[in-house]
C-alpha cells in the first residue's frame, strides 16, 4: 500500500514530547517548592510569584494541565500514526509503554483534585504516581527512539 509520509506527524510528536519532558520537570520543580513552602518558614523561592503559594500552585495545576494535553496528543498521534503506517498496533513495546505512561499522567492529575478538594492522602499517590511516571517516561523515550528509527530515511 503506498500512503503518504507521516513525517510531518513524528515530527509534532518529537515536539510534543520535549514539551511534556519540559513540562515534567516544570512540574517536578514547582511541586518540590510547594513541598518546601509548606513544610518550612523559609521559602523564599515562592515569594518570587505573584500570590506566593497560590500563584505557585496556579503555575503548578497550569503545567499540569498542559502536560495532560499533552499526552493525549501523544496517544492520539501514535494511533493515527501507526495505523496509518502498519494498518495495525502493537508493533514494539512502545504502545505499552505510552499506553502507561497516559494512565499515570490521567492518575496524578485526577489525585491533583481530589488534593484540592481536600482529600489529603491523595498526595501520596500523586507523589508516587509522579516519581514511577519518571522511570515510565525514560522507558517511553527510548522505546521511542527505536520507533523512530524504522522512520528515519
Amino acid at each position: 500500500m503506498d500512503l503518504p509520509s507521516f513525517l510531518w506527524l513524528w515530527k509534532i510528536a518529537a515536539w510534543s514530547m520535549g514539551l511534556s519532558l519540559l513540562a515534567y520537570l516544570l512540574l517536578a520543580v514547582t511541586g518540590i517548592s510547594m513541598f518546601r513552602g509548606r513544610t518550612s518558614e523559609n521559602a523564599r523561592f515562592i515569594s518570587l510569584f505573584p500570590g506566593g503559594y497560590g500563584g505557585l500552585s496556579i503555575l503548578h495545576y497550569g503545567m499540569g494541565i498542559t502536560m495532560v494535553c499533552l499526552v493525549i496528543l501523544l496517544l492520539a498521534i501514535g494511533i493515527v500514526g501507526t495505523l496509518g503506517e502498519y494498518g495495525s498496533l502493537g508493533h514494539s513495546q512502545h504502545l505499552g509503554a505510552g499506553l502507561t505512561t497516559v494512565v499515570l499522567v490521567l492518575i496524578s492529575a485526577g489525585s491533583a483534585i481530589l488534593i484540592r478538594t481536600g482529600w489529603i492522602w491523595a498526595r501520596r499517590i500523586h507523589v508516587s504516581t509522579n516519581i514511577a511516571l519518571f522511570l515510565v517516561f525514560v522507558w517511553v523515550s527510548l522505546s521511542g527512539w527505536s520507533v523512530v528509527q524504522k522512520y528515519l530515511p
